[in-house]
């Protein structure tokens, strides 16, 4: 998602895209943050630890979902120690500078796994609509797991390794600044405001617009209209099965419709909660790009909240839905 202001601030013959306004933010707020960050490093780490330990000892059915949300919070996890973590410090006062080359990486990073986050939320979505339209249970159900999930693991693979590559140009085209440094090129896959210095340096305003704006349709718009398309059909493949029921009770899907539609509202919250963050944060952040005003500083706090509220929130619902994680929880807190 994206943003550019319409002036560029030039230094002699160099040119740096993305030099703009500073966003502050009040203690409480900043308090708040934390407690999301806090939330969803400890929650997506119990996530991680509590199914990841289920699949392991347990290689039963319902294996396949949990490498899945492994992976989902896995992600969350990433972007909350590499990311988050350090908007708190730099909240707190600590003023860090990276050079140059340390920011290409960090750039590179915090799009890489922002994006990673948005894909296996998709693939969640996705896997969970083809599990419902499966008409009879697969072989691995039936007779037990024979092996690793080959081609689940090679999707979930090709996700991590195509984000890579389109983090590239983060490696490419950013630099460090200073404490006079702000920014107004946003992509909501990376940060909403320079951290560590660090800020998007594209050779002309046209480039950086041409990135930000392919970053907005294939990578932050697409997986939102596809998240809401795969709840959907999860939802009617839901009703045509239930209304199938009377007339077949001994389907071997039909038998698992109550569960599946357990799973099916765990899962809806989930991407419910995902496109209310992520989509408020991509509105805030282009109404700051093309429109500005007095309400520009009020719309990147609004950004920023919206891109940690998903991180900090799945891990409970994911609890409301998930016998193991559930049964961790309860004996955490029984300690």
């Amino acid at each position: 998602m994206s943003a550019m202001d319409d002036s560029v601030e030039e230094n002699g013959d160099t040119e740096l895209v993305g030099m703009g306004l500073r966003v502050s933010v009040s203690p409480a707020q900043t308090a708040f943050y934390i407690i999301l960050v806090l939330l969803g490093i400890l929650g997506n780490a119990t996530v991680v630890g509590a199914i990841g330990h289920n699949v392991l000892t347990d290689p039963g059915r319902g294996r396949n979902s949990d490498i899945i949300i492994i992976n989902m919070a896995l992600s969350n996890l990433l972007v909350s120690v590499m990311r988050n973590t350090l908007l708190v410090i730099s909240d707190l006062g600590l003023e860090l500078y990276s050079s140059k080359e340390w920011c290409q990486v960090l750039m590179g990073v915090w799009v890489w796994l922002r994006s990673v986050n948005v894909w296996s939320t998709l693939f969640l979505s996705a896997f969970h609509l083809q599990t419902l339209r499966r008409v009879a249970p697969s072989i691995g159900t039936l007779h037990g797991p024979r092996g690793l999930p080959t081609s689940l693991l090679l999707s979930l693979f090709l996700i991590w390794l195509v984000n890579l590559i389109y983090s590239i140009p983060a490696l490419i085209f950013s630099t460090n600044g200073d404490v006079n440094t702000t920014e107004t090129l946003m992509l909501v896959s990376s940060t909403t405001r320079p951290l560590l210095g660090c800020v998007w340096n594209f050779p002309s305003i046209y480039s950086g617009l041409a990135y930000a704006t392919t970053s907005m349709v294939i990578h932050e718009t697409i997986p939102i209209i596809l998240m809401a398309i795969t709840n959907l059909g999860s939802l009617y493949t839901l009703y045509t099965h239930g209304r199938m029921r009377s007339s077949a009770q001994d389907a071997p899907v039909i038998k698992r419709v109550p569960a599946e539609r357990r799973a099916a509202k765990v899962i809806l919250a989930l991407i419910m909660l995902f496109i209310i963050s992520w989509g408020t944060s991509i509105i805030s952040i282009n109404y700051f790009n093309y429109n500005r005003g007095s309400t520009a500083e009020f719309l990147l706090i609004i950004a920023r909240f919206a891109n940690i509220i998903f991180i900090a929130m799945s891990p409970i619902i994911l609890a409301v839905g998930h016998r193991r994680l559930r049964s961790v929880l309860k004996s955490i807190l029984a300690h």
